[in-house]
């Protein structure tokens, strides 16, 4: 963990060492500067030359200078490098999970990993912050101002053999008993950032249905939870100040007692006011160095679940990975699954898909049928290798998927969702991530065989026409159409269309399957569709039953041989159904 954490200061590590010799600098002054008032208030009370008095507060301000300057310098530095570890800290994050495949991304919550990257990258930046000033500064004064106590004071510093070990044991218990709180309110926050999560992503079904004082009370009662964590661990943690003055007012009473009785005994040749003063001085520095290291102690601790956090995140070795020596080109859009046997998890009992044999040529078009939970997505999904095989091959241009470098796989292979995302921008810049440097003329085109440019060129702005987060300006029909022009844009050997039209009426799915036919005539086309209609001109249908193939052939043909097709084509062509209304498997 520490190795990972490490690595993340980079380019960073001069500042870091920089605030190290800094606060060094600090801490040296700051003991020193209470022995040279110690000489000058002596000095004084005999009765010394105002030369001298000139000379040593002359001294005494120039190393209050040189530490104010070393503590200001120190504070500079230390930002920086902080800031600057977080900063790499979230990079590297986020290029991991950039990496993961979707077996990865199943294993965090999308409001778990929101946390890491924010609260838990927050917690562990300030911790690297005390650590190299704080965690450095308060064991140095420590040291210093025990030392410089005993020569100041003698045995009188004995008082600190007492005070120390006392608040030392009792910041110890307070942290201990603490931390448990403190752990346990990480995971209090994942609740609480995955309730405002669903809350504004289903905004419009929230008050659909009047569920606002339910939302309202779920996320209160998640507040509520992270609250409590906090609110018991700062009650344990409020005994370091009383603790604090209790050891601060014993040391103090103890040195003036003892001292004064002392100073007035021995006529001042055993310890003077001066001494008195100075061994006050380091008694504070002790103590506030023990308190510093008292909450250094909690904030490491509780920093700690933080950085394991965050480490899990960057210790997950992605699924998919490229092979030594990739494949980068895809002859052709021929698919063919051998014996193909696919579970999400492998200790799962149940396989998603079991026994698939399918042989699909390239510019085929290929309409998949089937009831929900059925296995339609999970068949197409591992064609681009968004899931590798449990079992068997998948071929994409007569090469296994999992001989090609990923990125040139997904290239020739493009996925248009039921429920695809359009980012905030412009429609232009949506329709770019097909092709990033796609003409104006390409867009249009695309946008032409999709039917998109029906509604594009009714905007005022055109193609220029603002997209706001999630899409939610434009219509579900709408968007699906978008998603498909942009998925044409990649100029795709295999086009796969996962229940991608059912937000558009059958008119206009009929237009953009004849175009697809039209003008993309050597891709190969897949699509998912609950509508018999949207694939009964098609190739090869597959009738897909409980992860497997219960029937391959055409229209006819199926409706001669397979019963469940031609249960569901009459009661959509009848009754005006769609497959999962009735027939459904």
């Amino acid at each position: 963990m520490i190795k990972h954490l490490v690595n993340c200061i980079r380019e960073y590590k001069k500042p870091t060492i920089y605030t190290l010799v800094l606060i060094v600098g600090e801490a040296i002054m700051e003991t020193i500067i209470p022995f040279i008032t110690a000489d000058l208030v002596n000095k004084i009370r005999m009765g010394t030359d105002m030369s001298v008095i000139l000379k040593t507060g002359l001294v005494l301000v120039i190393m209050a200078c040189l530490s104010l300057a070393c503590g200001g310098l120190a504070g500079f530095t230390c930002a920086k490098a902080s800031t600057g570890f977080a900063k790499n800290l979230r990079s590297d994050m986020f290029r991991r999970i950039q990496s993961y495949s979707f077996e990865n991304i199943d294993k965090f919550s999308s409001a778990s990993l929101v946390t890491r990257l924010t609260t838990d990258v927050s917690n562990v930046q300030m911790a690297f912050m005390m650590v190299i000033r704080t965690a450095v500064r308060s064991p140095l004064m420590l040291i210093f101002s025990v030392v410089m106590a005993y020569i100041m004071g003698g045995w009188l510093a004995s008082a600190f053999v007492v005070v120390v070990p006392v608040l030392g044991i009792g910041l110890w218990q307070i942290g201990k008993k603490a931390m448990p709180a403190f752990r346990s309110v990480f995971k209090k926050y994942d609740r609480l950032n995955e309730s405002v999560e669903e809350n504004v992503r289903g905004m419009r079904v929230v008050k659909g249905f009047s569920r606002e004082d339910y939302e309202k009370q779920k996320f209160a009662a998640a507040a509520d939870d992270v609250c409590n964590d906090f609110t018991r661990a700062e009650r344990i943690v409020a005994f370091n100040m009383p603790l604090m003055n209790l050891c601060m007012y014993f040391n103090t009473v103890v040195i003036l007692w003892f001292g004064s009785w002392l100073a007035i005994k021995s006529g001042g040749s055993s310890i003077d006011v001066g001494q008195i003063s100075a061994m006050l001085t380091y008694g504070v520095q002790i103590l506030m160095s023990l308190m510093m290291l008292s909450m250094i102690y909690v904030m490491i601790t509780m920093s700690a679940e933080s950085a394991k956090r965050i480490v899990e995140v960057l210790d997950e070795t992605p699924a998919l990975d490229d092979p030594k020596d990739p494949i980068t080109t895809v002859a052709d859009g021929s698919i063919d699954f051998e014996n193909v046997s696919f579970k999400y998890n492998v200790n799962a009992k149940r396989y998603a898909l079991s026994d698939i044999n399918l042989h699909i040529k390239s510019g085929m078009t290929v309409g998949i049928i089937g009831g929900t939970g059925s296995g339609k997505s999970s068949l197409v999904q591992l064609i681009p290798r968004l899931y590798d095989v449990t079992d068997g091959c998948i071929k994409v241009g007569g090469v296994d998927v999992r001989s090609y470098h990923m990125d040139s796989l997904r290239h020739e292979v493009a996925m248009v969702l039921q429920k695809n995302l359009l980012f905030s921008g412009t429609i232009a810049e949506n329709l770019r991530w097909g092709n990033e440097n796609a003409t104006d003329d390409e867009l249009k085109e695309a946008c032409r065989l999709a039917c998109a440019d029906e509604f594009i060129d009714t905007f005022p702005d055109g193609y220029r026409t603002k997209i706001e987060q999630g899409g939610t300006n434009v219509s579900g029909g709408q968007k699906q159409r978008l998603c498909i022009a942009r998925a044409l844009l990649k100029k795709p050997k295999i086009l796969i269309l996962d229940d991608s039209t059912s937000a558009v009426d059958t008119k206009t799915d009929a237009k953009i399957r004849a175009a697809f036919k039209q003008y993309i005539p050597e891709t190969t086309k897949i699509i998912i569709a609950q509508r018999i209609a949207s694939v009964e001109n098609a190739d090869m249908i597959i009738v897909m039953n409980n992860g497997m193939i219960a029937d391959v052939g055409t229209n006819d043909e199926l409706m001669q041989r397979s019963e469940i097709y031609r249960e569901v084509y009459e009661s959509q062509t009848q009754g005006g159904g769609d497959f999962d209304e009735k027939g459904g498997v």
